[in-house]
């Protein structure tokens, strides 16, 4: 049991004896006076009528000490009372220096009791608003003050500081975290001597410290007065007598009138984010657009995220023909898609970058690989040797998992590995040209086939285009739409020849019309693909136009 709660329950048996006391008081005279003879009857009734009347007032109280103080109160009347008149008995003079030593007793240790729970309310309100480690105030009693000062009308304006020590974490992880708070309390002491005597600092969490600037006049004032304090704190900081420097970013943002303070937070947090990509060590005020354009970027990749998660991602298919056998279809792109609830279908290049940057390609490269190979799976019942080609990214070149995924999708699929085409862009393949001919070294054991896209885009020498183990050459669009409309020499005329010489097959891209496709089967380019074909489509659409291109071919024989 806790020292205040001995004392409480000691307080209270006092109480309760005051009471019973009072009421024995009170029966008194009922009970005899002074001359009366031994305890008879009479006596005895009285007395134990007073110590019943006492329980039930003990029981029946509720907790309010009124119906206790009425009684001490009488009785210590009746007893004045009677002293006056010479009719006070002996024992009942005792009684009454009993009642009156226990209230004593009471209001003594009722003022302890109320003195420790005032210490300890104060130790608790202490706490709550105040950082145990460097003495700052901390994230409540920030929010609770800055939003009483954001609150009060004012001719000037308020601005928040939030500001930041870059690579503590590597601090912690080298030096230990014994050292890690000493720094942190050396930063908060001269954070503290550096800021404006109104002015408040608080540390909101790890090393993320906040100081909040009432009266500024301006942004540019609010933006001097961080510029000062991270001058102050990049001079070294002694910790543990050892002289120690370390980086500090800062953001700056003004609460406007009718601000909420978490929207003014929000926008220091931003400008520190700003401070931050452009290398640290420099104050940073909030700037509306690069924070609408953040706010954008979070909506897109959150909007992303649930996208992926409701399944809105298509594979389209756009087709490759065969130029020397009547254009027809022979194999097929796959493409994603996806199909917004509000934007409608939406092209890659609106959302590939995006999920990129997010480390989703690897995830989505998979789910394009898996869907398109069943699909191609189901052309293959009709059309026996019909090729899919899926495209690669970076980040899935550069996948650990890549081979042993390829693998399971087409085990899993059943499709065969020659009628799989891996299409990946020069400059993909060129970043790392040994990792990437170890890479397609391993796809090509698995038996699938392999393109290179946008040849010549990335000036590639024969020397690299020798080095990567391609079966495939894709010739940008670019150069089919520069090929000359009657004649003549072009890119695309070198870049086939350039195939012809290492033995890889050629596919044209791009074409738009009957010209270009004329000169590239003239070219002997082989296959082709581009809208004079026909556009990416659903693969619903690729099987009604594989059915239709069947029967022609049928009524073209009979």
């Amino acid at each position: 049991m806790g020292r205040n709660a001995l004392l409480e329950r000691v307080r209270l048996g006092v109480d309760d004896t005051v009471v019973i006391a009072a009421l024995v008081l009170l029966a008194w005279p009922a009970a005899g006076g002074p001359d009366s003879p031994g305890m008879t009857a009479g006596r005895v009734v009285p007395l134990l009528a007073a110590l019943v009347l006492g329980l039930a007032v003990l029981l029946l109280d509720g907790g309010r000490p009124v119906l206790r103080h009425a009684v001490t109160a009488a009785a210590m009347i009746a007893a004045g009372f009677r002293l006056v008149h010479h009719d006070l008995a002996p024992a009942a003079v005792g009684l009454v220096l009993v009642v009156a030593v226990a209230v004593l007793i009471r209001e003594i240790l009722g003022g302890r009791v109320q003195s420790e729970q005032n210490r300890q309310q104060a130790l608790l309100a202490q706490h709550a608003f105040r950082d145990p480690l460097t003495g700052l105030g901390n994230r409540s009693m920030f929010l609770e003050y800055a939003g009483e000062i954001m609150a009060e009308p004012a001719r000037s304006q308020t601005a928040v500081i939030i500001v930041d020590l870059d690579g503590f974490k590597d601090i912690n992880d080298f030096h230990g975290h014994a050292v890690g708070d000493q720094l942190l309390r050396a930063a908060a002491e001269r954070l503290s001597v550096n800021v404006r005597a109104n002015d408040t600092v608080a540390r909101l969490d790890g090393d993320e410290f906040a100081v909040l600037l009432p009266g500024v006049e301006d942004e540019q004032a609010a933006l001097a007065v961080a510029e000062r304090v991270l001058a102050e704190l990049h001079r070294p900081l002694t910790v543990g007598g050892v002289p120690m420097s370390v980086r500090v970013s800062a953001g700056v943002a003004v609460a406007r009138e009718g601000d909420r303070l978490d929207y003014v937070l929000g926008r220091a947090d931003q400008a520190l984010y700003r401070a931050k990509q452009e290398g640290g060590g420099v104050a940073r005020r909030f700037d509306p657009v690069l924070f609408a354009a953040a706010e954008a970027r979070r909506r897109a990749e959150a909007d992303l995220m649930r996208g992926l998660e409701a399944g809105e991602f298509e594979v389209y298919y756009q087709p490759i023909v065969d130029l020397d056998g009547g254009a027809q279809t022979v194999g097929v792109e796959a493409l994603i898609r996806w199909r917004h609830p509000e934007r409608g279908l939406m092209a890659p290049a609106q959302f590939l970058d995006l999920a990129e940057s997010l480390g989703l390609l690897p995830r989505i490269g998979e789910w394009v690989l898996e869907e398109s190979c069943r699909q191609a799976i189901a052309w293959q019942k009709g059309f026996p040797g019909f090729e899919l080609n899926v495209n690669l990214s970076a980040s899935q070149l550069g996948n650990p998992k890549l081979i042993d995924e390829v693998r399971a999708i087409l085990d899993r699929t059943g499709l065969p590995p020659q009628d799989l085409v891996l299409e990946l862009t020069e400059s993909v393949a060129l970043t790392d040209l040994e990792e990437s001919a170890r890479v397609l070294g391993a796809l090509k054991a698995l038996g699938v086939r392999l393109a290179l896209d946008d040849f010549g885009t990335g000036f590639s020498s024969l020397s690299h285009l020798s080095a990567l183990p391609v079966d495939v050459v894709k010739i940008d669009r670019s150069f089919v739409q520069a090929m000359p409309q009657s004649g003549g020499a072009s890119v695309a005329e070198a870049v086939l020849h350039i195939a012809r010489t290492f033995n890889l097959a050629p596919v044209a891209e791009g074409v738009e019309d009957e010209a270009q496709a004329a000169w590239l089967r003239e070219l002997g380019a082989g296959r082709a693909q581009g809208y004079h074909f026909a556009r990416p489509m659903p693969a619903v659409e690729v099987t009604e136009l594989l059915d239709k291109q069947a029967a022609t071919v049928i009524r073209m024989t009979a």
